[in-house]
């Protein structure tokens, strides 16, 4: 019974937050904090509809000023809603080009300033990729990135991919773990009891005086200190 409330619920916001967003991008078009300002307004209801209690411990986020690389894990289409709870000021995302076809959304997300890919042409992803390198330089904006690439509620994380690290190896700045508890196999669109998820920003990597030769060592790294975090993360939900 509540699943046949919610869906339309979220539906109508999700289309209601799109043309929301679309009026603020076409009176700041490509403002680096439109990202912001559209994950607040997305996050807060939707997440209250899902009966989700977010707890952010991501002080080493904010704390870090405009222009380094954020990776995130990445677990479902509701991360759009759970992460908005957190996204810092000026900064953009990386998605695939086909988000451009999403109804509202896409334009959204186009003018919000954020940088669509085309994972299909070599070419014209490297270029990309060399835009947010120069974003990160000498624009003030960080970069979100999932560098899974792909949606994973499994346990363990999937391997990263190098773009992320080559980006941040290649502006010389930091790169700020952002990890969430396992929610997406918990959520109940049907249910009234809320869940937990936990939002915790890990310390700042840093790349200065990096290579290309350090990137492997570096993703895992990286990729070692959130899995240990998720895990303990999922234990405090469970002694809780």
């Amino acid at each position: 019974m509540l699943y046949l409330i919610r869906v339309p619920l979220l539906a109508l916001h999700f289309i209601l937050a799109g043309i929301l967003g679309v009026l603020i991008g076409l009176c700041r078009p490509f403002n680096p904090d439109n990202s912001r300002l559209y994950a607040r307004i997305y996050g807060w209801p939707a997440t209250w509809l899902m009966r989700m209690d977010i707890r952010a411990e991501v002080g080493p986020l904010f704390d870090q000023p405009p222009g380094c690389v954020i990776v995130a894990n990445h677990q479902s289409n509701y991360d759009l809603f759970v992460l908005g709870h957190v996204v810092p000021p000026r900064t953009v995302c990386i998605g695939k080009k086909s988000l451009k076809w999403v109804p509202l959304f896409g334009q959204l997300f186009w003018l919000g300033g954020n940088v669509l890919i085309d994972r299909g042409n070599a070419y014209l992803a490297r270029r990309a990729m060399q835009k947010t390198t120069l974003t990160l330089q000498e624009e003030n904006t960080s970069i979100w990135v999932f560098p899974e690439g792909t949606r994973n509620p499994a346990d363990q994380l999937a391997p990263f991919k190098k773009g992320a690290f080559h980006m941040a190896v290649d502006a010389g700045v930091p790169i700020v773990p952002v990890c969430v508890s396992r929610y997406a196999r918990r959520v109940n669109l049907n249910g009234w009891r809320r869940s937990k998820v936990i939002i915790r920003s890990l310390p700042p990597i840093a790349t200065a005086g990096l290579t290309h030769q350090d990137v492997p060592e570096l993703m895992e790294q990286c990729r070692a200190q959130m899995q240990r975090c998720i895990d303990s993360m999922e234990n405090e939900l469970q002694i809780a």
